[in-house]
């Protein structure tokens, strides 16, 4: 069932299932999508699992606060929320802005993430000029005026010119205008690099060949930066490979699950 807490004075939308002593999973998800990108994946992982998906502050259900946001905040949010639950040694999984809050969680509560999983994301994520430039289009012309480019970055070909495209489309085009600014301004502002490299714990990358946010180049790159990890590559597919290919997606974390003692 899902429902709202208030942690950090925000009403944060979550959904939590499963037993309470089953093995702790957590997704957090991409800019301008909301907890629903998980759904497909889910129905596909082992039972028994105790798993935490939420709207991060600004999407979704979530409260829309005032931008900007800063990395910061976003992962206090997480944290409280975690901790609310008494979730810890979780696996987390976190996708684009999502692998972010999960890098800059791990760096500082390594008790509450004990494996950790960078879905097309990076240390660090575009610049700040580019960055810049979509906060301006969108305060001047509204989220519809990224629409075309973000599907074309975020899906293949052969997705973006299928009817299902349409779903992710007005998911994007409802995303609420402060939210997504909020967020674009939290990624212009973080890099991970340095941090992240300090990083000891179970880790796999996965990236998507026709990625046209985060190539599978920089999700190796920063998969690189602590030591043990594996990266994967899912083909044929672009920046949310787990609306594309929810299947292959769900054994690249099942088989991860087992090889870090996650498994039900």
């Amino acid at each position: 069932m899902a429902t709202v807490i208030e942690v950090n004075g925000t009403n944060i939308h979550y959904k939590l299932e499963g037993p309470e002593n089953g093995p702790t999973i957590v997704f957090s998800n991409s800019l301008g999508t909301d907890m629903r990108i998980w759904d497909d994946v889910i129905s596909y992982l082992p039972e028994n699992l105790r798993i935490l998906r939420y709207d991060k502050r600004g999407h979704g259900l979530s409260d829309c606060t005032k931008s900007p946001y800063s990395m910061g905040t976003l992962i206090r949010d997480i944290e409280a929320l975690m901790e609310h639950f008494k979730l810890k040694n979780s696996l987390f999984i976190g996708l684009s802005i999502g692998g972010l809050i999960g890098q800059g969680l791990a760096l500082k509560r390594l008790d509450l993430i004990r494996a950790l999983v960078l879905s097309n994301t990076a240390a660090k994520i575009g610049n700040r000029q580019i960055w810049e430039d979509r906060i301006s289009q969108v305060n001047s012309s509204g989220m519809k005026a990224l629409t075309e480019q973000t599907m074309k970055r975020w899906f293949s070909n052969k997705f973006f010119e299928s009817n299902e495209l349409n779903i992710w489309k007005n998911m994007f085009e409802r995303q609420p205008l402060e939210g997504y600014i909020g967020c674009s301004h939290a990624i212009s502002g973080t890099d991970f690099y340095t941090p992240t490299s300090s990083l000891r714990l179970p880790t796999i990358g996965i990236a998507g060949s026709e990625d046209g946010s985060t190539p599978p180049d920089l999700v190796r790159e920063t998969c690189e930066l602590i030591p043990g990890s594996q990266f994967n590559l899912i083909k044929g597919v672009g920046h949310i490979p787990c609306v594309e290919e929810p299947e292959k997606y769900a054994k690249i974390l099942s088989d991860f699950m087992k090889e870090t003692g996650h498994s039900p």
